[in-house]
């Protein structure tokens, strides 16, 4: 058996790993297009380790909360009937996607060997705008993801939808927390335009 089959059988034994794979690429990704827009260059140094920050973030951590969500979700409301999937949509916009927003801001500053003060305050700052502006864009995709994406390529999916997202939420979390109201503003606007 080769090295692909035996990882082919472990993607379809464990449909976890998809999600961790595809996140451990998707999130690092993200972070390092965030950097560019921020003006960094290969000569002006990236940061490689908030890349690998991002990486690991996304496959330990999004990946398997997600793949929890969706499968708890799946059992509450099983189908993929409009309605389960308005049902999930709203049940998600106000549970997984506000713990969500909460944890990245604050596992992510930890991560970054902040002290656990400004790990709240930064979650503080920044969870509402996030969040206001993650409550205009993610129920269409998480409705579209709940009524025609089979279940074992729910996490896939989504991970490939939050490119953007996750760029988005790499610039909040490199902005500085007093610009964060004016800044998001702007880029809420940029979005609904595009």
């Amino acid at each position: 058996m080769s090295v692909y089959s035996k990882i082919a059988v472990a993607f379809n034994n464990f449909p976890v790993l998809r999600g961790m794979a595809s996140y451990g690429i998707i999130w690092p990704i993200s972070s390092f297009i965030q950097q560019t827009f921020e003006g960094k260059r290969f000569e002006n140094n990236y940061d490689w380790w908030r890349c690998a920050r991002f990486g690991l973030w996304g496959s330990c951590y999004v990946a398997p909360t997600l793949y929890t969500w969706l499968s708890v979700a799946s059992i509450m409301w099983p189908g993929n009937s409009l309605r389960a999937g308005l049902i999930k949509t709203f049940v998600e916009t106000i549970t997984y996607t506000p713990f969500a927003m909460c944890s990245f801001y604050f596992g992510m500053s930890l991560l970054e060997m902040k002290p656990f003060y400004e790990a709240v305050a930064e979650v503080n700052a920044k969870f509402w705008p996030t969040y206001k502006v993650g409550a205009s864009i993610w129920p269409a995709v998480a409705l579209v993801n709940f009524c025609f994406i089979p279940p074992k390529n729910r996490v896939p999916f989504i991970s490939v939808c939050s490119l953007m997202w996750t760029c988005f939420l790499a610039y909040m979390k490199h902005l500085d927390k007093e610009d964060v109201p004016q800044k998001t503003k702007q880029i809420a606007m940029k979005l609904i335009i595009n």
